[in-house]
Formats: C-alpha cells, structure tokens, sequence
C-alpha cells in the first residue's frame, strides 16, 4: 500500500486533539490565506478549498467570517509560518509547524517543551531530509472514475502512491509544491474537493515499545496544547 497508507493509518488513529483545536487551526490558515490571495474564494483557490475544509469539520460559519475580517484587518500584520525540528525520546524525529505572530515566545516554548520531555530542539532544516512534503487531497467520490486511470493522468502532479477510495471519498496525495496546478486540474476535471491537508511523511519509519512510545506521545501532547503549532510530525511507528 505504501509509505502513504501506512502514514494515513497512523494519523486515523489520532485526530487533532479537540474540536477547539480543530477550528483554531483552520481559523489562522484562513486568516494567511485571506492575507495573501484576497477574500474573494472565487480568485483566491487557497481560500476556496479551505473554506470546503472548514464546512467538513463543521467550523461554525462567524468562526470563518471572523477569521476573513482578521485579515482585513488594518492593524493586523500577518502570522509567520516557522518549522521547528528536533529529537524526541529514543531518538524519534518530530517536525513542528507553527504559525505565530511571536516568534520570540514561540521558539522559547518549543525549546522548553522538548527539554522538559527527554528531547532535544535541533537546527532549521536538520530533520526536514527524513520527510516528504505532501499534499493531500479528499475528493468526492464519482461513479465510473478508474482509478488505475486517474493516478497515470495525475503524475505530472507527483502522485505515484494508489488513489483509494474511503468513506465516499477518493484521496489523492501529491507533491507540496505541486498543490496549487493539482488542485486545478481537479476543479478542472468537475472533482468536489472537500478538503485538503499538507502532511510530511516519514521516508522510514522507527518502531518502538509501548514504553517508549509513551514517552513520545506525551512530549507531542504538549507541543500540539500550543496555540501557535499547527501540525507535529514524526518518524515514530506506533506499536501494535
């Protein structure tokens, strides 16, 4: 099934932590995304598809409509996105994506979160090798789509892992800097996206106990509780 399947059975298992945490994140990809392209979802494709994510998570529509104005906003200037990188307990790699408008604070908490934990906070680009910048995108499902078919017409667009079908839905992974011509051509193709999500998947996977895998998971907990991090990422296999 490939490094994909495996990263999506790992991720099934644990979902953003809460709905809260869920509509925070959403809210500032809006807000970046307003900022950059406009807050008209017609010319500003980012928006649009975000907005479709937004409706699938069930993101109450002011928390949508507040986090466009925000942008709008003449005294707002902009969330940074920084990457962290380091080593959690047993040598697992964690790659932390944070949006923030402190960078001061941020960095600082990163930091303590993994000395507190048995983890180390490495350089910028130490770790990014052991990751593959993803974009994925859940497609309504349509009667008739080969699939064998339509991962050979979306290769150009660096998918190479199989297009499967899950709850009503096809889900496509593509290269990251590929996202903005993929999602074209899936509009173009008459495709209802109805969310997409950028993912780094580990090149290896590193097994652990049950042990050490606890130790892991509560060092990520407390990364993911702050409000600045967006995503966390590891190499770790959970153990069976």
């Amino acid at each position: 099934m490939g490094r994909a399947f495996e990263y999506r059975k790992a991720r099934k298992m644990k979902r953003w932590g809460n709905m809260a945490r869920v509509f925070t994140k959403l809210g500032k990809e809006i807000t970046m995304a307003v900022k950059s392209g406009g807050p008209d979802p017609d010319t500003n494709p980012r928006l649009r598809v975000l907005m479709q994510t937004a409706k699938k998570e069930n993101m109450p529509k002011d928390n949508v409509e507040r986090a466009i104005k925000k942008a709008t906003d003449k005294d707002f200037t902009d969330y940074k996105e920084v990457n962290y990188e380091g080593y959690g307990p047993s040598g697992i790699a964690i790659f932390v994506e944070t949006a923030t408008d402190n960078t001061t604070r941020t960095v600082a908490n990163i930091r303590s979160y993994f000395n507190k934990h048995g983890g180390s906070l490495g350089t910028t680009g130490s770790l990014e090798f052991l990751f593959d910048h993803k974009c994925v995108f859940h497609l309504v499902a349509k009667e008739g789509v080969d699939l064998e078919e339509l991962a050979l017409e979306l290769i150009d667009f660096g998918v190479e892992d199989e297009i499967e079908e899950e709850d009503g839905e096809l889900i496509v992974y593509g290269e990251f800097a590929q996202n903005a011509a993929l999602q074209s051509y899936l509009e173009g193709a008459g495709f209802e996206i109805s969310s997409v999500d950028f993912v780094r998947i580990p090149n290896d996977y590193r097994d652990v106990t049950a042990e050490e895998a606890e130790k892991v998971n509560k060092l990520i907990e407390k990364i993911e509780e702050d409000e600045d991090v967006q995503n966390v990422f590891t190499n770790m296999r959970e153990p069976e």
